[in-house]
């Protein structure tokens, strides 16, 4: 491939990664506020993590949108994709210790969360929508060979078994009433969302096959 032909490919991946991001902004966007507003409403500690997830998805979105937006820049691209790992991997350590401390009083105090049918359709929408742009924003990394945007795949890869948890959680509690699956639930987010947290602390944030 000539350079100036392979300059062109990267322009339109970069063009396709900036409409992925836009899209990742406004679906996290309604999905945190729909999943605060049921979570807090029916007391679901696994709800209320997944919309606090939500959120720092669309942080993440938005430091990957301005990456693409300096992709020309080719002196600052590294500098970029750490400083995005960075925030991503403090916004998880961050959630981790918050569904630790809410999922462990839940389960002392024998709080029992509301059955939430708006949750499980979140959850359930999520679940389709999250492998499919986690897919989309893979080969993006690899087309740009950007770390930053492999490491912003890896976030919609945790959303989807985020989801599976959420969603799983919940049903457990409006079918057969095992209110405890709820914060069990969150449980089981907190070591996942820890170890996403610590690797972006320490780098590992890129993809295999971005070089």
């Amino acid at each position: 491939m000539m350079p100036q032909d392979a300059t062109v490919e990267r322009r339109r991946f970069v063009e396709r990664g900036k409409w992925l991001e836009y899209f990742t902004i406004l679906w996290n966007s309604f999905e945190a506020v729909a999943s605060l507003i049921s979570g807090f409403l029916a007391g679901s500690v696994a709800l209320v993590g997944f919309g606090m997830d939500s959120l720092i998805e669309v942080t993440s979105g938005a430091a990957l949108l301005w990456r693409l937006r300096q992709d020309k820049n080719t002196l600052r691209r590294e500098e970029i994709e750490r400083f995005t790992l960075r925030i991503v991997a403090t916004c998880f350590l961050m959630l981790a210790g918050y569904i630790l401390f809410d999922s462990l009083d839940s389960l002392v105090s024998g709080k029992a969360p509301l059955r939430s049918l708006p949750g499980i359709v979140i959850a359930a929408a999520s679940l389709i929508a999250m492998p499919l742009l986690s897919r989309a924003k893979k080969r993006v990394s690899i087309g740009i060979a950007s770390a930053a945007m492999a490491a912003d795949a890896r976030q919609a890869d945790f959303c989807t078994y985020l989801s599976g948890i959420l969603l799983g959680g919940l049903l457990l509690n409006a079918l057969f009433g095992l209110w405890w699956a709820d914060p069990v639930a969150g449980l089981v987010m907190v070591p996942i969302i820890a170890k996403e947290g610590i690797a972006g602390w320490q780098g590992k944030g890129c993809c295999d096959n971005c070089h």
